[in-house]
C-alpha cells in the first residue's frame, strides 16, 4: 500500500471562508479548488471520517472578521457527531483550539489538510499536527494561496502556484505531498468525539 493509500481518519479543512474565495479576493483557480475540496469532504463523510472544517476569525476590518459576509464558510457544513466547525484565531488551528483534543478523543492518528492559505494557516496546521505525531497527508490540488508582489531590489512577484509548491515542499520532508486529491483515501477514527465540540 502506497502512503497516499494509507487512510486518515479525519479531514482539516483550513478557511475555506468567503474572504479568500470569492469575489476580487479569491486565491487564483478558486472554482478548480473548491470543486476538488469539496469532493474531498464528499469522500469523507462517506467513509465516516471527522470533518473538521477550521475557521478563522480575523481581525477589525479584515476581510475574515467575524460576522461579516467574508467570514462565512463557504462550503456547507453538515453538523454532526463527526463534522463541526472550530473557530481560531491563529494561523495554527491547534493554537488555543479543542482541536488538539478532539482528534485525540477520537483516536485519530493520521489527517489529511487542506484550504487557504497554503503557506500560512496550511502549513501551520500540518507541521503542528506533524509535531503531535500525526501522519499528514497534504493533497497539493486541494490548498492554495496569494501572489506574493513583487519586492523592488528583492524580488520578481511569486506566482501563487510556485508559493504553494514551496510551502508544500518545506514540509515534504515529514508530510505525505500528493499530487493530487483524489488519491486521498479516509476511513473513520476507533472512537466518536465525546459531547460537544467548542472552539
Amino acid at each position: 500500500m502506497t502512503d497516499a493509500a494509507r487512510p486518515s481518519q479525519a479531514l482539516l479543512v483550513v478557511d475555506i471562508q468567503k474572504a479568500g474565495v470569492t469575489g476580487d479576493r479569491a486565491v487564483p483557480g478558486a472554482a478548480g479548488l473548491l470543486e476538488r475540496t469539496a469532493e474531498l469532504i464528499a469522500r469523507a463523510r462517506r467513509n465516516g471520517a471527522l470533518v473538521v472544517h477550521l475557521q478563522n476569525d480575523g481581525a477589525p476590518g479584515s476581510g475574515d472578521e467575524p460576522h461579516t459576509p467574508g467570514w462565512a464558510l463557504h462550503l456547507p457544513v453538515r453538523p454532526g457527531p463527526t463534522e463541526f466547525v472550530i473557530r481560531k484565531t491563529r494561523d495554527d488551528g491547534f493554537a488555543e483550539t479543542s482541536l488538539g483534543s478532539v482528534l485525540s478523543a477520537a483516536g485519530v492518528d493520521a489527517v489529511a489538510v487542506c484550504g487557504v492559505m497554503s503557506e500560512m494557516c496550511v502549513q501551520a496546521t500540518a507541521r503542528t499536527a506533524l509535531a503531535q505525531g500525526y501522519r499528514v497527508v497534504l493533497p497539493h490540488d486541494t490548498h492554495a494561496t496569494q501572489d506574493i508582489p513583487a519586492a523592488p531590489g528583492i524580488s520578481e512577484a511569486v506566482p501563487a502556484a510556485v508559493v504553494s509548491r514551496v510551502a508544500a515542499w518545506a514540509i515534504s520532508g515529514d508530510a505525505e505531498v500528493t499530487t493530487a486529491s483524489a488519491d486521498v483515501v479516509f476511513a473513520a477514527p476507533r472512537r466518536l468525539p465525546q459531547g460537544s465540540v467548542s472552539s
